[in-house]
């Protein structure tokens, strides 16, 4: 088995994408850059297919919602060289309003379930998917829970109020 170190990677994936990726960088020894939707399935495919590298092992998909942003919801990828024991995390940022990606599926047929999740959590079409419909809340449902839209706490709860601590 192979060994290729975090530098290694990088600096491959830079010489292949150098302007199709940004923030580079190894936060607890993982490889994380971001990408944008319009290169993410060049990015994977690459990363899956060259020689060296080996990441075929798409380990988990999901998403991210950063109100203060303002491309506010992100599709996280993390996959894994299993010949190389190394893990790469990719991160896709998406306008809020319109959350559209490409499906990993053409790459990884486990993707679909994955993608399903992230869709019914965070309300992220995954374009082209062959089946993206909830799956975990009721298909009614109108709004996806995992965004920050809705405050924590009803504020209407009296049990909640500053006078009952001394405020």
């Amino acid at each position: 088995m192979g060994k290729i170190s975090n530098q290694a990677v990088l600096q491959k994936i830079t010489a292949r994408f150098a302007d199709q990726i940004s923030v580079p960088a190894e936060p607890f020894g993982l490889v994380t850059f971001e990408t944008k939707p319009e290169h993410i399935i060049e990015v994977l495919t690459f990363l899956k297919e060259d020689k060296e590298l080996k990441f075929n092992y798409l380990t988990d998909i999901t998403g991210i919602h950063i109100p203060e942003q303002k491309l506010s919801i992100g599709v996280i990828y993390h996959i894994h060289s299993l010949a190389n024991n190394i893990r790469v995390r990719i991160k896709v940022f998406l306008d809020g309003n319109h959350p559209k990606i490409p499906t990993a599926t053409i790459l990884w047929e486990g993707a679909n379930w994955m993608e399903r999740e992230t869709y019914d959590f965070f309300g992220i079409i995954f374009k082209g998917h062959p089946n993206l419909v909830r799956i975990l809340n009721v298909d009614d449902m109108k709004v996806f829970p995992m965004r920050k839209e809705h405050p924590l706490e009803d504020p209407n709860r009296v049990d909640k109020k500053d006078y009952f601590f001394g405020r």
